[in-house]
Formats: C-alpha cells, structure tokens, sequence
C-alpha cells in the first residue's frame, strides 16, 4: 500500500503559533512600558497628610479675604531669557506693600517641576525676583503673599502663550 507523502513543516515555520504567542508578547512589553513609566513620572498629586491640607482651608479663605478687602491686584512678567521676573502691585490706599514678597508658582501635575521665588522692591516701585530654571510648556497656578502669610493673590499662567500673568483675590461665594 503506499502512503500518502505528508511532509509537514516545523511549528515554527506555521504562522497560527507565532499569531497566538503575539498576543502575550504585546502584553509583557506593554507591561514594562507602563512599569517604565510609572518610575519615570512622579504623580505629586497625593499628600501626605491630607486631613490637615483640609483643616487649613478656612485659614486659605480668610487670607484670600484679606487680600480682597486690601484691593490687592498684580501683573507679573518675565523677562525674554525666561528667568528673570518683574511684578506690579496695587491696592487700595491704606493697603501697606512690603518690601519683600513671596510668589509660588505650581505646576497642576509636576510637583517636582514647583519654583519658590522671594521677590524684592526696587527704586521703581516694581517687585522683581528670578527663577531656578525656565518654565517648561502648559498651564501654572501663581500665588503670591507677603511673608507674614496674611494675604494671598493668585491666578494661573501659560507663559508661552500669555505675556503676563494677572493675579487678583479669589472671590469667595456663600
């Protein structure tokens, strides 16, 4: 009798193995992607303690409160090597200017990314003061108060796009 000649290939050369073992290969490299990712970008956005970020609240309001009833407004700018920053305040006619001030400003999402800078008076009436380093792209939450911690102005800031930033009290609403 003579048997049919069925020379079958080695698995390796069908193409349904290398199909069905794709599936978990995609997996185990998206899982080092993420892995990679997750090490690489710190979140900040958790904090440590956040039941006293909750208790501090009233305190935010009421500096807030006092900066509105000062009349207090700036505009702050940076200067064209991106480092270098100037501001202007105002406020009602009884509102005493320090000499000093402290301005905050936050990236939303990248805690590491944050710059404190103590700005001083000059000749001109002008605050000024300097970065670290450049503000990378996107959108930043600027805060300015005076050292004394009494009162808070802020407002937010794309200082690619914008030239500067307006800062103001928060309106509070009841």
């Amino acid at each position: 009798m003579n048997m049919p000649n069925t020379s079958s290939k080695p698995w390796y050369r069908e193409p349904w193995p290398w199909f069905l073992m794709a599936g978990p290969a995609i997996v185990v490299v998206a899982g080092f992607v993420t892995a990679w990712l997750a090490v690489r970008s710190n979140d900040g956005l958790v904090e440590d303690d956040y039941y006293k970020q909750g208790l501090a609240v009233s305190q935010r309001l009421a500096r807030d409160q006092e900066a509105a009833h000062l009349g207090l407004s700036a505009e702050l700018v940076a200067g064209g090597n991106g480092l270098d920053l100037r501001l202007f305040l105002s406020g009602n006619a009884d509102a005493a200017l320090p000499e000093v001030l402290q301005l905050r400003i936050v990236h939303p999402t990248r805690a590491g990314a944050d710059q404190t800078v103590a700005l001083t008076k000059d000749a001109a009436g002008f605050y000024v003061g300097r970065l670290t380093a450049p503000l990378q792209g996107g959108r930043w939450h600027v805060m300015l108060e005076d050292e004394g911690h009494g009162w808070r102005i802020a407002g937010d800031w794309l200082p690619q796009e914008q030239e500067a930033a307006r800062l103001r009290a928060a309106t509070i609403s009841n």
